[in-house]
């Protein structure tokens, strides 16, 4: 118990230190907060580096306490069985570890007062911290809000301007649009008619060339019939020939009997 009164007493001197108080240091609204001096700064750190070895310290000092005394329970729990009464050796031997328990609870549960006490403190300066820092933000935040307000506004009106000119330009564009449209349509129809000479030449050609082939192919049927013709001719001439041949022949053959016969009756 005397360790656990000396622990607290320590820690009340590090808290009442100067330059260690747990009150909130005034901000100037017109700096960040970041713009603290460095001296109080650097103080209020140590202030809690101290604060948590204290804290690391006083911990590990219960934990040892609980280690010791269990040991020494199951030291004196192993005494007592080489005793004459061992039932009463066990239940002092477990009525005094139990008492030193209770005590290192009850150091233990200050100490996590204590912790939780000083987390709530911390979390009390960061949240007034923070709320310096909101505070001295805000004529920039305003600042900020004003400008985009303003930029807002002048969007707003260059659209307000542009829908103007829009609608002032519309019955041009109209115009231009159907001058376009007319350009279109016309260009559209002229390649249509193009297009459609181009079948209808296409389709003359073609024609053409039918009527090139089939006059072609009759020339062609007309000069083998005249061949044809000819050489039929030629043939029943020169069977004529032949025939007007043979018959002088005969007659040739007929005379040269009679000279013969003549020449016998004489």
């Amino acid at each position: 118990m005397a360790v656990a009164v000396s622990s607290i007493g320590v820690l009340v001197a590090l808290v009442t230190q100067p330059g260690i108080a747990q009150t909130a240091r005034p901000i100037d609204p017109s700096t960040s907060v970041s713009a603290q001096p460095l001296d109080s700064a650097s103080s209020a750190d140590k202030a809690d580096e101290a604060l948590r070895a204290e804290y690391d310290r006083r911990q590990k000092a219960l934990d040892k306490r609980t280690s010791e005394n269990d040991y020494r329970y199951g030291v004196k729990q192993h005494d007592c069985y080489s005793k004459f009464f061992v039932n009463h050796c066990l239940d002092n031997a477990r009525t005094e570890m139990r008492e030193t328990r209770q005590q290192i609870r009850q150091e233990q549960l200050a100490l996590d007062d204590e912790q939780r006490t000083e987390r709530a403190k911390e979390r009390d300066r960061q949240s007034a911290l923070k709320q310096a820092q909101y505070d001295a933000e805000a004529p920039q935040r305003a600042a900020n809000e004003k400008a985009n307000q303003q930029a807002y506004e002048d969007k707003q009106r260059q659209n307000a301007l542009a829908a103007a000119q829009r609608t002032a330009e519309a019955p041009q564009r109209a115009a231009n649009q159907a001058a376009y449209d007319q350009k279109q349509a016309d260009y559209q129809k002229k390649l249509d008619e193009a297009r459609a000479r181009g079948v209808a030449e296409a389709q003359e050609r073609d024609q053409k060339a039918q009527r090139f082939e089939q006059k072609q192919q009759e020339a062609a049927q007309h000069r083998a019939e005249v061949e044809a013709r000819q050489k039929e001719a030629a043939r029943k001439q020169q069977e004529k020939a032949q025939q007007a041949q043979q018959a002088q022949q005969e007659q040739q053959r007929q005379e040269q009997l009679k000279q013969q016969q003549q020449q016998q009756g004489k």
